[in-house]
């Protein structure tokens, strides 16, 4: 059944919620009485923590629920736990789900997350710390990408990879910008999205999170009886199958920090030695893993560009908004670097009233 979204203005998706969870109060020694928002996303999903414990005999602890109206993928988050689990990877465990109301109760990974962590990192000047927190997080990408098959996951295919880019000319060039995407501009962007596709498709194929970012990897307790339990994963449900490269690129270089690039070298050869260790088809020469990296991460720009627009106008969250500027940082800068993207980049100026200024002619 479809039901109302999240916003319902008599938040009826609450009732029910709690009326489902009241159901499994017995079972899990639920308290529903200290049910409170624990975060939100960019979809319709929201989260809430209450205290409660996962098995008999264990103490109590806080749980979450998660209230995810359809058409959000609470299949496919079971089934993605599911084989990030069998790979080593720590993600929450699933304990109820109503598939067709969508409801699940989940174990609580905490509170303490990467970003908080990587960012006071940054604000205290303790590269070590930041270092540590990435290769544990590029470690388990390389478990999960090792567990990799095919047919399994949906293919991050030609058709996917040109979908999620056409959101830049609609949402940020037409919609934010209040520009025409003419003959011009529009033959420019199809050479651009071609050569992209093109890197992407010419990749090895593995599973592929989608949204590995530190806004969604947790620190595992320091007490945490589970190998390998940092990071714990969230908001999974999106996995594919497609670029190697890609989850290693969205990791490094996110919407909400930033690094100097003598850090994310440093990441990224990590992540090359290790993968290349562990049998993993990167490409042997690092000069061309990194041009696909680049590569993968201006696809991944182009479309978060056109996505937290879509975002602010559609969905009425404009908080996303404060990052554009990041992306077209991150954009212009990998454009900038490779002949064949450079009118790509020249665009960018154009688009931020800059090409008068730096001397472009259009």
């Amino acid at each position: 059944m479809t039901l109302p979204p999240s916003q319902d203005t008599n938040d009826t998706r609450l009732e029910l919620l709690k009326a489902w969870l009241q159901g499994h109060a017995a079972r899990y020694a639920l308290q529903l009485d200290t049910l409170a928002p624990a975060s939100s996303d960019a979809s319709f999903r929201r989260y809430f923590r209450l205290t409660g414990k996962a098995a008999e005999g264990e103490s109590a602890a806080t749980l979450i629920a998660v209230d995810a109206p359809p058409p959000e993928k609470c299949r496919e988050f079971v089934q993605i736990a599911g084989l990030l689990d069998a790979a080593g990877v720590h993600v929450p465990r699933v304990l109820e789900v109503d598939f067709d109301a969508g409801l699940m109760l989940v174990t609580d990974l905490g509170t303490a997350s990467y970003l908080g962590a990587l960012t006071g990192a940054q604000q205290a000047n303790d590269p070590r710390r930041a270092r540590a927190l990435m290769r544990d997080a590029l470690d388990a990408l390389i478990r999960w990408q090792l567990s990799s098959r095919e047919n399994v996951l949906p293919p991050f295919d030609e058709a996917f990879l040109r979908r999620e880019m056409e959101l830049m000319p609609e949402w940020f060039i037409g919609r934010h910008l209040g520009r025409e995407v003419d003959d011009k501009t529009r033959g420019l962007l199809d050479r651009t999205f071609a050569l992209l596709i093109a890197s992407a498709r010419a990749q090895p194929q593995v599973f592929m999170l989608r949204d590995f970012m530190p806004r969604n990897l947790m620190v595992a307790a320091p007490d945490s009886p589970r190998p390998g339990a940092n990071p714990g994963v969230l908001d999974f449900q999106d996995a594919v199958y497609g670029p190697i490269t890609y989850d290693v690129a969205s990791l490094l270089r996110d919407a909400f920090l930033g690094w100097d690039e003598e850090f994310e070298l440093d990441c990224f050869v990590y992540y090359w030695e290790r993968a290349k260790k562990a049998g993993l088809p990167v490409d042997a020469d690092f000069g061309e893993f990194y041009r696909q990296i680049e590569w993968m991460g201006l696809q991944r720009h182009i479309k978060v560009l056109g996505l937290f627009c879509r975002i602010n106008y559609r969905d009425n969250k404009p908080h996303y908004m404060k990052d554009l500027p990041r992306f077209i940082g991150y954009a212009r800068k990998v454009a900038e670097r490779y002949a064949p993207l450079r009118p790509f980049a020249k665009l960018l100026d154009d688009l931020e009233g800059r090409a008068n200024e730096v001397g472009y002619t259009f």
